[in-house]
């Protein structure tokens, strides 16, 4: 398969370089095991672990491979198998918090040019989850396009599609329908040859049905619905990165049942930008937009033009992006402690032995 299917180009082939005249190939991450990965290269499909070195100088998930990552790799052709060694820099990284109470983070995907968040217009619709999708998707580096899936279900879609469209301004929004074949020919524009579209949402919205029409047939499995309150069941287990027939690749994730913020401060300027720009109309520049005189979004508020539910979304994100990073930084820290007590460690036995 040449490299250009599979999503390589200028900025990639730069990054690769300085390895080309030492024997390595670069291959692309497609799914994700227990210490191994799958690796795509031009030479095929190689099942791949990390190096010792690259394992002991990593000090945060962001420094082992992803699906959708670019990696070094020193392939043996007759074992099918190969060692990685580095992970190119990244064009996008779609991440969010871990779930509970670990402060860590999970890369969904990486290197993506579009993300499809999918939202079912049934009873699970919420626009203060899609606001959190933006913002993270804003962060990532790629291009959001929004798609509210099995508008069968929906007595009047365009109404839920014009709500979405005041909290999402500039954002491409597609309704679609499975069921009865409703503007899926419009999402086929986005997955063209050397683009990858990654695929976000929760459970039972509509991804895999959505992977199985790009792909042409099916598969992946494709699950029920709970009845009662139109929440899905884990039909997809894993992220894997899918090539296309037709061109284009496809990373399929899991659904998302909680989806709490990472390191996304632009990405919520972004998405809020309307409640920023109101907020920089206040007479203090430091206004806690709560009893100061002049304060631009109480006035907005109290005249309507900004919603109280979308103010409060806001201020929540806000809240939650500072604690993250608080926690961030200490843990960092920890992280690089530990790190220099294992080098000072290996230095001290090397000593010993001389």
């Amino acid at each position: 398969m040449i490299k250009t299917d599979l999503g390589w180009n200028s900025f990639f082939e730069k990054a690769f370089e300085s390895y080309q005249n030492e024997g390595y190939q670069a291959g692309r991450v497609s799914l994700e095991h227990k210490h191994m990965y799958r690796v795509l290269t031009e030479s095929g499909e190689q099942l791949a672990e990390i190096s010792g070195k690259m394992r002991h100088l990593a000090l945060r998930r962001e420094d082992y491979p992803a699906v959708g990552d670019w990696v070094v790799l020193s392939v043996r052709e007759e074992e099918q198998r190969a060692t990685i060694h580095a992970v190119l820099p990244r064009q996008s990284k779609f991440s969010r918090k871990v779930a509970g109470q670990v402060t860590d983070e999970q890369i969904v995907a990486t290197n993506v040019n579009t993300v499809f968040l999918v939202t079912a217009l049934n009873q699970d619709f919420n626009i203060r989850r899609i606001e959190r999708y933006l913002v993270l998707a804003w962060e990532s580096g790629a291009s959001p396009v929004i798609v509210l899936s099995k508008a069968d279900l929906c007595e009047n879609p365009e109404a839920l599609a014009a709500e979405v469209e005041a909290v999402a301004v500039g954002v491409p929004i597609h309704i679609i329908s499975a069921a009865e074949q409703r503007g899926l020919e419009q999402l086929g524009g986005y997955v063209t040859s050397g683009q990858t579209v990654a695929l976000l949402g929760s459970s039972g919205v509509g991804k895999s049905t959505l992977a199985n029409h790009l792909f042409g047939k099916e598969i992946l499995d494709v699950g029920d619905i709970r009845f009662g309150d139109d929440k899905g069941k884990h039909t997809t287990t894993h992220r894997e990165l899918i090539v296309l027939p037709g061109g284009g690749i496809l990373i399929d994730t899991p659904g998302m049942r909680e989806l709490q913020l990472w390191d996304a401060s632009d990405g919520l300027s972004t998405s809020f930008q309307d409640v920023e720009d109101i907020a920089q109309r206040c007479f203090f520049q430091d206004c806690k937009h709560e009893n100061e005189p002049k304060c631009a979004v109480r006035m907005a508020l109290e005249e309507g033009a900004l919603t109280a539910d979308r103010f409060q979304s806001y201020l929540k994100l806000q809240k939650e992006l500072a604690y993250i990073a608080r926690k961030e930084d200490k843990g960092l820290q920890a992280a690089e402690k530990a790190k220099w007590k294992k080098i000072h460690q290996a230095q001290k036995k090397q000593h010993n032995r001389i």
